[in-house]
């Protein structure tokens, strides 16, 4: 396999010792339990493929974009008691990216996307605080799984192990993937309160309460052919964001009154 020239982990000092980046990317994942038939890195090869797919898109175009390798552990307070599920606290995120931004700030990268790839990690209060600690730097991030309207692509609702990350994984990683009859149901339980379930209210679910398997919705309809359709077009929708991301200039990004 050939370096691709826009994937730190793979790229070479030979290779990129005389390239000007414009946009860092930052893959950030979890480790945790999905369902009984998808890997605990489901997150991770999520968040991976399809920040190199769009990276390739927008590189093919002139977008000076690196992907660096993914952050494997997410916020995972609310399944504390599921083995194996790793937590990191926000306040380690943001160290992490507070590190991360110095290192961009003092070589000149003068943007960096957060890729999240994962639903327990909230990156908005985090990105408010490295703002303003690094005015130098354009930060932002992105919630991959909120890109596209996912009932154009799926039947079944959900939002973890569900139809859509089955299809994906069976597509990407397809090998990793238990057969058919050993999936669980992903059936949930909802608060009892409707406030919360109306999205206006918040609170953290307690997994272990919520669902048998670790699963939040039927992925029985899943195919790989769903998830290569899905995968494409996120890939090119994310291309676009980086491309433009890419091409912007940070003391200019917002249209004329």
């Amino acid at each position: 396999m050939e370096p691709r020239p826009y994937v730190l982990a793979e790229t070479n000092y030979k290779l990129l010792k005389d390239q000007k980046i414009e946009l860092a990317v930052l893959p950030w994942g979890a480790t945790e339990a999905h369902n009984y038939h998808l890997p605990y890195g489901t997150d991770n090869y999520q968040a991976e493929a399809i920040a190199a797919e769009a990276a390739k898109i927008a590189w093919s175009k002139g977008g000076k974009v690196m992907v660096f390798p993914a952050v494997p552990f997410g916020v995972n307070t609310g399944q504390h008691d599921i083995y194996l599920d790793i937590n990191l606290n926000p306040s380690t995120q943001l160290a992490i990216l507070k590190d991360v931004a110095a290192t961009l700030k003092r070589q000149g990268i003068p943007k960096l996307l957060i890729f999240n790839g994962h639903g327990g990690n909230n990156f908005k209060p985090l990105v408010r605080e490295l703002g303003l600690e690094f005015p130098e730097l354009f930060i932002c991030y992105a919630d991959s799984f909120r890109a596209l309207d996912k009932t154009l692509y799926f039947d079944n609702e959900g939002d973890h192990a569900d139809e859509m990350e089955t299809s994906l994984m069976l597509y990407l990683e397809g090998g990793l993937v238990l057969p058919k009859e050993e999936w669980g149901s992903g059936a949930h339980r909802q608060f009892r309160i409707s406030s919360f379930s109306e999205g206006w209210a918040w609170a953290e679910r307690k997994w272990s309460a919520v669902s048998e398997d670790t699963g939040i919705g039927d992925p029985s309809m899943a195919t790989a052919e769903k998830g290569e359709r899905y995968f494409k077009d996120i890939s090119e929708k994310m291309g676009a964001f980086m491309l433009e991301l890419c091409q912007a200039d940070p003391k200019d990004m917002y249209t004329a009154k």
